[in-house]
């Protein structure tokens, strides 16, 4: 009994040493080697300030930026999460509809116009950092009156949306998309 209790606390060390120790180190190690930025949290840096990070959306709702979609969390990175809203929830299909009703009277659109599902749902996580291309442009006209930009301003900005836009990870998964953040600093760019 007294020799199995010594070898049990052995393995316990040992695997506490390899798995709690070693394991995390030599991870740690080969990711700041190999992939450096993502290992720090893609963070983006302007004026030696970090002001945000490509992984994770910023709150905005101010007329001169691009709008990130919806957080269920308030954009908070510690409780990240969507909500238990089922497609039968009364309360799911009120944000919705305030959440349309308002994206196309502050960008001045159609009330018939299709508002993309980004803008109006929540991601799952509550913190997703992309919208897609319509999305931003259906808020360019907005961000041009706000700032006063001229049209070759304009142009820029329609041009910005273009660059920006990320194709389809691996070539198939997922949709195309723009990051916010880094398209709200083009925007200061201009």
């Amino acid at each position: 009994m007294k020799t199995q209790i010594i070898i049990a606390c052995r393995f316990l060390i040992v695997m506490t040493l390899l798995t709690g120790i070693i394991y995390p180190l030599c991870i740690t190690i080969f990711a700041q080697m190999v992939f450096p930025v993502k290992a720090n949290g893609s963070l983006i840096v302007k004026n030696g300030k970090i002001i945000g990070s490509e992984l994770l959306a910023q709150k905005s709702d101010s007329s001169i930026y691009f709008w990130s979609r919806p957080s269920a969390v308030d954009y908070n990175p510690i409780p990240s999460g969507g909500t238990n809203y089922g497609p039968t929830s009364k309360v799911l299909q009120h944000q919705v509809s305030d959440r349309r009703r308002n994206f196309v009277k502050m960008n001045n659109l159609i009330d018939t116009m299709a508002v993309p599902k980004e803008m109006v749902f929540a991601s799952g996580s509550g913190l997703d950092p992309h919208i897609s291309p319509l999305a931003a442009y259906m808020q360019v006209n907005r961000i041009v009156k706000a700032r006063n930009f001229t049209i070759d301003q304009k142009q820029k900005l329609i041009h910005s949306i273009k660059l920006l836009s990320e194709g389809l990870q691996y070539s198939f998964l997922g949709e195309v998309r723009v990051n916010v953040l880094l398209l709200n600093l083009e925007v200061d760019k201009l």
